[in-house]
């Protein structure tokens, strides 16, 4: 178990600089979560998000054993690799540690920034769930610790239905003040109300049940990306 509290030190010129040039390209963050997906499904899952335009996957599988994790992570880890985008370990820094390159996404309840980022060292991606004007703040203030912070759930989601939406104001207000960090609007988003979260200045977007739960989740993941792209050009 990693316990303690470190600094961190790493000057802002020499930290995580791929890291920052990959997730400046980002705008479709893909999830692969055990909820929705099952094991015989995983592999064609990951490879339909990245056919999709995926340009960072995250797998989050808390509700299975630590062995079936590190199988359904290691049976995906040619996939991504192959396609030279980041993969990203929802919280569990000790799994994430096993293997080179993996990045870590953490909650506001999980280890400290400082200390998941003192022993991913400088180049992995570290990314943290923030869900008010708060907790955003706090984490760009934390622009040398943090790769991205996800802003959500926007709106009510089955992905987590015990969670009160935040609202799209939220996003509309972070967006507003220019974070240096990348962020991601998470949570229900749909291709429905997808014009709402690009009209709140969101530029990059997590969707999980509305792709994973598709008939065909790589046009799904398809149709928000060139929808996304499309905002921006």
């Amino acid at each position: 178990m990693i316990r303690g509290s470190h600094c961190f030190t790493a000057p802002l010129s020499t930290l995580q600089p791929r890291v920052h040039r990959a997730l400046s390209r980002s705008c479709f963050y893909g999830i692969l979560d055990t909820q929705y997906v099952s094991s015989k499904q995983w592999v064609d899952t990951c490879q339909a998000m990245i056919q999709g335009g995926a340009s960072i996957v995250q797998l989050r599988a808390n509700d299975i054993t630590t062995q079936r994790r590190v199988s359904l992570l290691e049976s995906i880890l040619p996939i991504v690799r192959k396609a030279k985008i980041p993969l990203v370990i929802n919280d569990d820094l000790e799994l994430a540690l096993r293997y080179p390159g993996l990045g870590l996404h953490i909650g506001q309840d999980d280890l400290p920034p400082r200390v998941c980022r003192y022993h991913l060292g400088p180049h992995r991606i570290l990314g943290l769930s923030t869900h008010s004007l708060l907790q955003a703040k706090r984490a760009m203030a934390l622009d040398t610790i943090l790769s991205y912070f996800a802003v959500g759930p926007v709106f009510a989601t089955q992905t987590k239905p015990t969670v009160a939406p935040v609202g799209i104001d939220l996003v509309r207000k972070v967006a507003a003040l220019k974070p240096r960090l990348p962020f991601y609007a998470i949570g229900g988003i749909t291709p429905h109300n997808l014009a709402e979260v690009l009209a709140a200045k969101a530029r990059r977007i997590v969707a999980v049940s509305a792709v994973l739960c598709a008939a065909d989740t790589a046009a799904a993941t398809r149709a928000f990306v060139e929808t996304m792209r499309a905002a921006v050009s």
